[in-house]
């Protein structure tokens, strides 16, 4: 590209990127303003769930493990952890909860019977499936009124925020829904 070719600079002083370092030329405001959308869509998602959430006395580490248990029956206590990045003392605290209060079953693996497989039990799954509706249909609105485009590079800009183990993760999930970039 020659020099006439080339954007001006920015006005605010910022240099742009390196030749080859991208098509976008993302400037610290824009990615603030990023942050801000996740941030203020984080609490806005997470709220949908959080009133049912306050009213059983439970709280979101809770809820992650009831979402990640349901999507993945049998799993075992390291898989876990792996994917919830949590200490285990924390995770047993929230595990002896929700098993005491009759929404995860435990039984040990046929290989290795040290491991502890968990799974939804019958109340579990109600539980996790009445908090899914809830963050879906904010979801599905928001789907809706942006569109198909959209929602495509939403999901694109999501898994390259991601690292590699979750994006591994959601490339064995069944059904993908996310394709790889």
């Amino acid at each position: 590209m020659s020099a006439a070719q080339r954007p001006p600079p920015p006005a605010d002083g910022n240099p742009l990127p390196a030749a080859g370092a991208g098509l976008l030329f993302l400037r610290e405001e824009e990615i603030r303003l990023a942050q801000d959308l996740m941030f203020f869509a984080y609490r806005d998602f997470t709220n949908a769930a959080d009133q049912i959430l306050t009213e059983l006395g439970l709280g979101r580490a809770h809820h992650r493990a009831l979402h990640y248990i349901g999507r993945n029956p049998a799993i075992t206590v390291s898989d876990l952890l792996a994917i919830l990045r949590i200490t285990k003392q924390s995770l047993a605290r929230v595990l002896s909860e929700l098993v005491a209060r009759g929404l995860v079953a435990q039984c040990p693996g046929s290989a290795d019977r040290r491991q502890r497989l968990l799974s939804l039990t019958e109340s579990g799954g109600a539980l996790e499936r009445r908090l899914f509706e809830r963050q879906r249909d904010r979801l599905a609105a928001a789907y809706r009124q942006a569109g198909g485009p959209a929602v495509d590079g939403f999901r694109r800009v999501m898994r390259e925020i991601m690292d590699e183990t979750a994006r591994a993760y959601l490339d064995r999930s069944k059904p993908r829904t996310v394709p790889p970039p």
